[in-house]
C-alpha cells in the first residue's frame, strides 16, 4: 500500500488480507533507489511471495523484480502488461516501473522464460531476448497467438504478474494509457497458466490516479475495486499452490 488507494475502495474480502504500509518509504514513486528497494524487500519478506498481491498502481509494478528476487529455483515469469517495462533506465541505479521487466530478463539468473502478454506489436519490435515470449495485442485478437503457446516452457513454476492496463476502461481505469482486452479473456487467459503447473505467487497492480476529480475518482474506484474482487476470487478459485 503506497498511496491508501485501496482504502477507497470496495474491497468485500478486506478482512482475508494483510496490508503491508509503504506510504512512508521515499524515494519509491516511479523510480525506486536502492535504499527503498531494500526497505520494501525487508517489508515484503515476512510474508513471503506466494498467494495474491496487490501492489498498487502501474508506478509500482517495480514491486514484481522484488517479489521474484525471492524465488530461489528456476521459473517463468508470466506478465500481463500493455506495456513491456523494458525501457532503457532513465536513471542510472535504481529500478523504475518503465525497466523492470529488462532488469528480471538480464540479471534474475533463476529466471529461464519471461511471457509478455498484452503490448502492441510496434512496442515488441526490436526487442530481442532469448529467454522472451511475447504475445502482442494485435495477436491476441487476430488468433495468432494460438501457435506460440507451444513455446512457453515446460515443467517450471510460474509466477504471475497482472498489470490491469492490459484490459479496456470497460473494465478499469488505471494512471497509464490501456489496452482493449476484455476481462472474460484475460481470464480465460489466465486459466491457461493457473491450472498448468505450481504458482509461486501472483501479483495485481493498475490502481487510478489519486489526484483525479472527486466524481470521476470515485466512478473509477468502484470500478477498479470490482475488478480487483473478481481477479482475487477467479486466481484464488483456480490456481495451483502446491
Amino acid at each position: 500500500d503506497f498511496t491508501h488507494v485501496y482504502k477507497d475502495e470496495t474491497v468485500r474480502d478486506r478482512e482475508q488480507f494483510q496490508w503491508i504500509d509503504c506510504s512512508d518509504i521515499a524515494e519509491s514513486h516511479l523510480y525506486c533507489s536502492p535504499s527503498a528497494y531494500e526497505e520494501i524487500r525487508k517489508r515484503i519478506e515476512p510474508f513471503g511471495i506466494s498467494g495474491i498481491h496487490f501492489i498498487d498502481s502501474g508506478n509500482y509494478h517495480y514491486v514484481t523484480k522484488i517479489m521474484t528476487d525471492f524465488l530461489k529455483e528456476p521459473f517463468v515469469l508470466v506478465c500481463f502488461d500493455h506495456h513491456t517495462d523494458m525501457q532503457k533506465p532513465m536513471v542510472e541505479g535504481m529500478t523504475s516501473c518503465g525497466d523492470w521487466a529488462g532488469q528480471v530478463l538480464g540479471e534474475n539468473t533463476y529466471l529461464r522464460q519471461l511471457v509478455l502478454i498484452g503490448p502492441p506489436q510496434r512496442d515488441i519490435d526490436g526487442i530481442e531476448n532469448e529467454k522472451l515470449l511475447t504475445f502482442s495485442e494485435e495477436e491476441l485478437q487476430n488468433g495468432t497467438a494460438k501457435a506460440k503457446v507451444a513455446q512457453i516452457k515446460e515443467g517450471l513454476p510460474f509466477y504471475i504478474s497482472i498489470d490491469k492496463d492490459v484490459l479496456s476502461r470497460r473494465f478499469t481505469e488505471t494512471n497509464w494509457n490501456q489496452g482493449d482486452m476484455p476481462l472474460p479473456m484475460l481470464e480465460h487467459l489466465l486459466q491457461f497458466f493457473l491450472q498448468k503447473r505450481k504458482i509461486c505467487g501472483v501479483d495485481i497492480c493498475g490502481e487510478c490516479r489519486m489526484d483525479m476529480p472527486m466524481p470521476e475518482y470515485l466512478e473509477a474506484e468502484e470500478i477498479n475495486g470490482e475488478t480487483n474482487v473478481e481477479l482475487y476470487r477467479y486466481v484464488k478459485r483456480h490456481m495451483i499452490t502446491e
